[in-house]
């Protein structure tokens, strides 16, 4: 038996769909758009009651987040130390550490804490969030940490995710030396370990860290607040790009979570072969297409994640000629692969012949060009429409790696939030002036016809569809610095990337993305208006909340 039709009317309905782009209202039924149009059409549907809550706010389609992480819930389960201000899902403001002495600061009064608590001195302090690249002058290392705290282990996480600095406690509890074979470990001027661990293999050698980090990362709890942040900004649809696998427990959280009226946000489970191993693609691959006939109301499956490079900022991209700009002196030459690059085509063969959906962690262009010839290895050999192979991140892709990927039929998910979290530093430091300028080429792609979105990768930089536009439409730096004017996308087109072009990417624009009749009745609730706001304003729009399914959740922001 259907529910009953309810009415929704707004200072204005933006559809995201051209053939009908604005309305009025909105009719709901059954968790469905029964159609948009004014009051008195969606009446002539029949019984029904108008809502008037959102009368006086706009109603856009639920912004989709398609590059994301579920562990951004579970990083909250740790102090925050990052550079920037950062809100957590609760919605309270926790303030930024500004130059190194506020890291350890911050880092001496967390080990107090912990002493007043009652915790032994060999548990493990995990803070996370923050980022060298922000300091002047020397770069954070092993020594400073041991001002903050000599005798308890330290493990600070990155806000990368790619690197962790740890104290020179943590570096002997891990027996991690100079001889230590593991990749990743940077040596300082006395050719000792300097305490930065770069990427998994090395970050991964701290024993008491990796398993205190992944039992709170990987829970029920850390669900709750991934989803609640995003109902926070208006996002109803995610994509956990963390890849963490088919495990039983990790499927049975999801389902558990997904299953409850009460879980505010849709999801897309990505997996990732690192995480169920690397010694059978083909095995991986049946697994996921089998999955896929599993996908439900709240819960998808059908995309891969695979990872091939770092981080810009952290030294650890894979970038072509003239490699970087200004790296610190014990930087590689040229990043970190992380997997090898003999294998990628035939892991992309894999998936690519189980009709499964690639997508492929590329900041550097060196990376990118790895990946766009896997695509096209896989497609002579097994040729195949509409398979949307997507390039993550795709910071530093280049014009003629954009024209090879609109000739593929690949997609692009540029991180537009670079510009603003990292713009001034890759002009200074980590790409100079004229790479940095091109650094995620949102109109590039458009004038090379490549399908695209936006994204925060959080917790990398905080989840937020309207900051990602705003980054997109302006690429202002903190500086002022407008990085890249060329670059720069319309507002329209800003808005397309986190709606329907994040649907379309991990084809779910027939269920999301534009309010159509049919479609999910998912819908960003938000106090003014994107396309009458000052560009420049576009960050600082209020969210009231979603509506998933007809099901309103009001954002907890403000009310603290």
């Amino acid at each position: 038996m259907s529910e009953a039709t309810v009415i929704y009317p707004a200072r204005r309905v933006i559809t995201m769909n051209p053939a009908f782009p604005s309305a009025e209202a909105v009719a709901v039924r059954d968790g469905r758009v029964l159609a948009v149009g004014t009051v008195e059409e969606l009446a002539a549907w029949g019984e029904h009651t108008v809502d008037d809550q959102f009368a006086d706010k706009i109603i856009m389609p639920g912004f989709v987040e398609s590059h994301c992480h579920a562990m951004s819930g579970g990083m909250w389960q740790f102090p925050y130390v990052g550079f920037f201000d950062r809100r957590s899902p609760d919605g309270q403001l926790w303030p930024g550490s500004a130059d190194i002495p506020a890291v350890i600061e911050r880092v001496r009064e967390l080990d107090e804490e912990m002493r007043a608590a009652g915790m032994p001195d060999d548990e493990v302090l995990i803070a996370w969030g923050v980022d060298p690249l922000y300091f002047d002058g020397e770069r954070l290392d092993r020594h400073h940490l041991d001002q903050a705290a000599e005798t308890r282990p330290v493990y600070l996480y990155h806000a990368s995710g790619h690197l962790a600095t740890v104290n020179t406690r943590m570096l002997t509890d891990s027996d991690i030396t100079a001889e230590t074979p593991t990749p990743g470990i940077a040596l300082g001027a006395d050719g000792e370990p300097n305490g930065e661990l770069q990427e998994p293999a090395a970050m991964d050698l701290p024993a008491g860290a990796r398993s205190k980090l992944r039992s709170a990362l990987g829970n029920q709890d850390a669900l709750w607040k991934f989803a609640y942040e995003a109902r926070n900004c208006g996002v109803t649809m995610v994509t956990d790009l963390g890849g963490m696998g088919l495990t039983e427990r990790r499927v049975s959280d999801w389902e558990s979570v997904t299953g409850n009226p009460e879980f505010p946000v849709r999801a897309m489970m990505a997996v990732s072969p690192a995480y169920v191993g690397f010694s059978d693609h083909d095995e991986v691959a049946d697994a996921v297409a089998a999955k896929k006939s599993d996908s439900a109301d709240k819960l998808h499956y059908g995309v891969i994640k695979i990872m091939l490079d770092g981080s810009i900022q952290g030294f650890t991209a894979r970038v072509s000629w003239p490699y970087y700009y200004n790296a610190p002196e014990d930087a590689a030459e040229n990043g970190i692969w992380i997997v090898p690059p003999e294998t990628v085509a035939k892991m992309v063969l894999a998936y690519h012949r189980k009709g499964l959906t690639v997508h492929c962690h590329c900041n550097g262009d060196q990376a990118t060009q790895l990946f766009v010839d896997a695509v096209e290895y896989a497609l002579e050999q097994h040729p195949r429409w509409d398979h949307r192979h997507t390039v993550q991140h795709c910071q530093m892709t280049t014009i003629a790696q954009y024209r090879k990927m609109s000739a593929l039929g690949m997609s692009a998910n540029i991180f537009s939030n670079h510009l603003w979290y990292w713009g001034d530093q890759h002009r200074d430091f980590t790409q100079g002036p004229e790479r940095a300028s091109r650094m995620d080429a949102c109109a590039t792609a458009l004038r090379e016809g490549v399908p695209f979105s936006i994204h925060s990768d959080s917790p990398v930089t905080p989840m937020g569809h309207l900051h990602t536009a705003w980054c997109a439409v302006n690429r202002i730096t903190p500086s002022g610095d407008v990085l890249g004017k060329h670059e720069r996308i319309s507002v329209h087109d800003a808005m397309e990337a986190i709606t329907i072009g994040g649907a379309h990417q991990i084809k779910m624009d027939h269920l999301v993305g534009s309010l159509e009749s049919g479609k999910m009745a998912d819908f960003a609730i938000l106090e003014e208006d994107p396309y009458e706001v000052d560009p420049t304003h576009l960050k600082d729009i209020p969210v009231w909340g979603t509506v998933v399914g007809g099901t309103p959740f009001k954002s907890t922001i403000g009310e603290l």
